[in-house]
């Protein structure tokens, strides 16, 4: 995928707005197990779906936060009315993405 200057210049710009941060929210399969479970829930792909949707459609979050470095599989996922996760933070205007390495993708 290829973008232009003007697009990363403008993307650079949304994720380094004065007062807010960046949310990791890239949680491994083995770590949100581990969450989940210190609440006694069983890290099926619908709690974590749920958890994660309850996180990015929390009211007020992009008022903190301006990107959120997602986990690959929350970029596939749904809410259960079939909303794309990534969009429930662009909703609020929070940059979605994945890092890897040394390249971040969106």
């Amino acid at each position: 995928m290829s973008i232009s200057t003007q697009e990363l210049a403008m993307t650079v710009a949304e994720l380094t707005a004065p007062g807010k941060g960046i949310l990791a929210a890239d949680e491994s399969g083995g770590t949100i197990e581990k969450r989940l479970k210190a609440v006694d829930v069983a890290s099926t792909e619908d709690a974590r779906r749920d958890y994660r949707k309850l996180l990015f459609s929390t009211s007020g979050l992009g008022d903190f936060i301006n990107g959120t470095i997602l986990f690959e599989e929350t970029l596939k996922q749904k809410s259960a009315a079939g909303v794309p996760l990534p969009e429930l933070l662009k909703m609020q205007g929070i940059v979605p993405g994945i890092c890897n390495m040394f390249r971040w993708n969106t």
